[in-house]
């Protein structure tokens, strides 16, 4: 534990090949070929990525007090009672009705922006958290200071500007318009949830942060909703990603720019894989670069269920021998 403070990590995670979850989420779904589609079916499916992505907290950051997974009435495999081993007992399971108590009639949510927005609503959580996803992923010893210094987070991202800013997208956004096409401004994009809070609190261009674990204070947060409960009502209405809903990291990140209470690093620290259509030889050079390089502290491995099953089964084979103790 942190000598100074406590630090907590939250997980949302979801099973979307269970049988009852696919049933409960058909019955809120309007458009069932969507359903079934790679894109829509990518956001809930998961390969037991998270087993591997705790792994890598307890090697990685043994000072984390508490690992709480926030999930749907769901157990992964390796944490059910019987299984569970005592190497995982930091490791807690919140139910969303715990942290929607009170909002029960926005359940259930197949949506992790509610979801992230009520995270601190979990019992006895610490002020100081880090934010995690299933696919994340940490490659390289960390330290607390890694993540708040001063008590403050440390906040990795780049000054981007506004997209109706950007003229090249001003013209495509046009273009698309006459053509009777959607945009990207119709449907919910991790871009757009960033810009459209930073607009809200003022800023005049956006602090893009990417896949890496996001350090927050709680107080942050609920200080800014006890002010502002209809940005938590509109952030928890829908069951599914709408556009009008901004992300509840770049609320944090940018009210902490704004009252000079953070640190920033212009330097992800990561290394990202989005797609795996590359050929294998590539996806194994890159991990050993990234194994020498002794500044990339993370890994995210987005959408891994739609990976073929030979790089599948090397990625599981690099991450066992990475995270073993």
């Amino acid at each position: 534990m942190n000598k100074d403070f406590p630090i907590d990590i939250v997980i949302p995670w979801v099973d979307g090949n269970e049988r009852k979850l696919k049933e409960k989420m058909k019955l809120y779904v309007e458009n069932k070929e969507l359903f079934e589609s790679k894109n829509f079916r990518t956001r809930f499916d998961q390969v037991e990525e998270i087993k591997f992505s705790i792994d890598s907290i307890l090697k990685f950051a043994p000072y984390i007090r508490t690992i709480f997974l926030v999930t749907d009435s769901q157990v992964p495999n390796f944490l059910i009672e019987g299984i569970r081993t005592e190497k995982y007992s930091k490791v807690k399971i919140i139910d969303h009705k715990v942290i929607f108590k009170g909002y029960e009639k926005y359940l259930p949510t197949f949506n992790c922006l509610p979801i992230e927005t009520m995270l601190t609503k979990i019992p006895n959580l610490a002020e100081h958290f880090i934010y995690f996803n299933d696919d994340f992923f940490l490659i390289k010893e960390t330290k607390p200071s890694d993540f708040f210094v001063n008590s403050t987070p440390v906040l990795r991202g780049k000054w981007k500007q506004f997209n109706n800013k950007v003229w090249y997208k001003i013209v495509y956004s046009k273009l698309l318009n006459l053509l009777g096409e959607k945009h990207k401004n119709e449907i919910w994009g991790f871009k757009k949830g960033q810009q459209i809070i930073a607009h809200k609190l003022g800023f005049k261009k956006y602090f893009k942060f990417d896949h890496t674990p996001a350090p927050i204070r709680k107080s942050t947060l609920e200080n800014y909703f006890s002010k502002n409960p209809e940005m938590r009502d509109l952030n928890i209405k829908h069951r599914f990603r709408h556009p009008e809903q901004f992300t509840f990291q770049g609320l944090a990140n940018h009210i902490e720019i704004k009252n000079k209470t953070c640190v920033i690093k212009y330097n992800y620290q990561l290394e990202y894989f989005g797609s795996y259509k590359k050929p294998f030889l590539w996806y194994k050079f890159v991990l050993w670069l990234t194994n020498k390089n002794s500044s990339k502290l993370f890994l995210c491995l987005q959408s891994l269920d739609q990976c073929s099953p030979n790089k599948l089964n090397y990625f599981r084979k690099w991450f066992a021998k990475t995270f073993e103790n």
